[in-house]
């Protein structure tokens, strides 16, 4: 570790907690999360044993390979992260661990992650999960994220394929109803993540990176989050739409959804940064209990 990023309250991670750090293991979860909703609502009615055992290795050959992904995005970024505050303590931009090192354990896990996936769950969301790999580290991180500021809008198709990857572990191909779960997660990254990036606008100022509050500035940002969360809102119906669930995900849709409208009209005509900080909290209720809801609703509509 450089000596000037020492202070008396920062302490030293242990080895294995520096690799752990690598991994974002806050993102990954919700990753995981995601690509598990997907597997459950791609069985009708209770799993089977098969299914059980498929969805175990699916779960852990997805979380290998979007630990690989973090961990390769945090060497790419080393020098990034070492001008923002909110990510100067990660292990590769204080120097605790070497780019040779970070890439090795990439390699590692997504090597493990990608013969798990191909070998014992099926070849298309190995293949689908490798995609969304170079979605993300390479198309994402590298391309797209310094160059334009409608780089979370384009990259977030990597960040919404979680749940496509569980229907496909568990079917073996892509439905229009993982079509609408990804559309759900690509329309509700924007106004999530731009709500960070209002109150972050100086760390990714410092950093060189043409977030959208930087080079549109706070006011069109806050309309852009606005104007997304209509959009995500009438996304959220199409489940119902479809016919995939009952009033019961329809009712929860309706409420979560109005409630993120109503922070964004705020965030628009009152912004303060702790109101931009409720509102990317509220964000990941949203998303989360959106899923729990579509999940419930899954479960529960025979008797409903």
């Amino acid at each position: 570790m450089n000596a000037t990023t020492l202070t008396p309250t920062t302490p030293r991670l242990s080895r294995w907690r520096q690799y752990v750090a690598l991994t974002k293991p806050r993102v990954v979860q919700l990753i995981v999360f995601c690509a598990a909703i997907g597997m459950l609502l791609a069985i009708p009615g209770a799993p089977r044993w098969a299914d059980v055992v498929t969805a175990l290795l699916a779960t852990a050959g997805i979380w290998l390979v979007a630990s690989a992904a973090a961990a390769f995005n945090c060497l790419i970024e080393q020098k990034i992260d070492a001008r923002m505050k909110r990510t100067s303590w990660r292990p590769t931009a204080n120097g605790d661990l070497s780019q040779a090192q970070a890439l090795l354990f990439s390699a590692v896990l997504g090597g493990a992650g990608m013969a798990l996936l191909y070998f014992r769950v099926n070849p298309l969301t190995a293949w689908l999960t490798f995609g969304t790999f170079v979605g993300y580290a390479v198309i994402y991180t590298v391309i797209l994220k310094p160059m334009t500021p409608q780089n979370i809008v384009i990259g977030g198709a990597s960040g919404a394929m979680p749940p496509v990857l569980g229907w496909a572990a568990l079917t073996g191909e892509v439905g229009p109803e993982a079509i609408a779960l990804f559309l759900i997660i690509f329309l509700w990254t924007p106004p999530h993540f731009w709500a960070l990036a209002l109150y972050r606008a100086e760390d990714y100022a410092r950093a060189g990176l043409p977030m959208l509050p930087v080079t549109h500035g706070n006011e069109f940002t806050r309309l852009q989050i606005l104007l997304y969360t209509f959009i995500l809102f009438a996304a959220t119906l199409l489940p119902f739409v479809q016919g995939m669930s009952s009033w019961l995900y329809l009712a929860a849709a309706v409420v979560l959804g109005a409630r993120f409208i109503h922070y964004a009209i705020r965030l628009r005509r009152e912004y303060s940064e702790a109101l931009a900080r409720e509102t990317f909290r509220f964000s990941i209720w949203h998303l989360s209990l959106l899923f729990a809801a579509l999940l419930l609703d899954h479960y529960l509509r025979p008797w409903l």
